[in-house]
């Protein structure tokens, strides 16, 4: 891979939530400088509190929807709520944070030259027809449903990021990221694997959406992030550079039921909790893995190592220390 140059300046944008937070980690740890901008709806100080006093490190609160000026080599753009509780919430500010926080961070690239990174999702592919889900694929999404404005913002994004690359020469990365966890996920999100182990570790039932067949693939975050970075260090993508633009599926293509996980979860914490079943909520996929193909082509044979007990016995005790912490 390309050697980095240690005294890059870097602005991680959503970089207080659970993935910018370890992708910053892993920034500071190789040399660079790091401008984390939040506006804290859905990310933490808590994710970020042990970098305050890093010298290379520099927290921002502000919005993407609004323009911010700044002088950096590379972006990367994960402001946006991603659990269906948070991106419900206020689902017009959700698109405009997929769609206005585009068009800011990229005429922010477009303006200082930088390299700039999108993270993208597999919900761009909606309830797939295709498994599975290869980037070729065009998706099966519902352009006027609840989830509707997480799953058609970013990918109004992937629009926005390719046109700037092909009418701006922007060097743009679109990483399409598949379920993902890890310590660090927040405790209320409604996604399944926090979901899972909080009710594990409190003793509650344990709540399946569904018959529990639907399936996911889970990838834990050090592997998901290990991909950022080799993405974002490929060479110049654009003026006949031989850099590859994306998109990119990053996730882990061992798939699981999530009565599956559910079993796992209740396993590895010794709970009591029994697992109930409730109704799938509207256009929840039914099958989700990725194609991986591309990533082991381009990022020099990436591919997830972490096993799903391991991942999960991490993330529990993340969990744990949190719930004991009352938080």
């Amino acid at each position: 891979m390309k050697n980095y140059n240690p005294y890059r300046r870097i602005l991680v944008t959503g970089g207080a939530g659970f993935l910018g937070s370890h992708l910053i980690d892993r920034l500071l740890a190789r040399g660079d400088e790091v401008i984390c901008l939040d506006n804290l709806f859905t990310g933490t100080k808590r994710n970020i509190e042990h970098l305050l006093g890093h010298p290379r490190f520099e927290f921002m609160r502000h919005d993407v929807t609004f323009p911010t000026y700044l002088e950096v080599d590379q972006i990367y753009n994960l402001a946006c709520p991603a659990s269906p509780i948070h991106y419900q919430h206020d689902p017009v500010q959700t698109t405009k944070t997929s769609v206005h926080g585009a068009i800011n961070m990229l005429g922010l690239a477009k303006r200082v030259k930088a390299r700039i990174f999108q993270a993208s999702t597999s919900e761009v592919y909606g309830d797939p027809s295709v498994h599975p889900q290869t980037e070729v694929y065009w998706g099966n999404v519902n352009t006027i449903g609840p989830r509707s404005c997480y799953d058609e913002g970013k990918r109004c994004a992937e629009t926005l990021f390719f046109d700037y690359h092909r009418q701006h020469k922007v060097d743009i990365r679109v990483a399409r990221i598949f379920n993902t966890y890890g310590p660090r996920m927040h405790p209320n999100d409604g996604r399944v694997v926090s979901n899972f182990i909080v009710q594990a570790l409190k003793g509650q039932d344990i709540t399946l959406y569904g018959d529990g067949i639907q399936t996911r693939s889970f990838c834990y975050v050090d592997d998901l992030i290990e991909g950022f970075l080799r993405f974002m260090d490929l060479p110049r993508a654009v003026d006949g550079g031989p850099g590859y633009p994306g998109p990119i599926n990053l996730g882990n293509p061992v798939e699981f039921t999530i009565r599956q996980l559910a079993e796992r979860v209740i396993d590895l914490t010794g709970s009591p909790s029994q697992i109930v079943f409730k109704p799938l909520p509207a256009d929840d996929p039914l099958q989700r893995k990725p194609d991986i193909g591309r990533a082991l082509e381009h990022l020099g044979g990436w591919k997830p190592k972490v096993q799903l007990d391991e991942g999960l016995r991490h993330t529990i005790d993340y969990f744990d220390q949190l719930l004991k912490e009352g938080v």
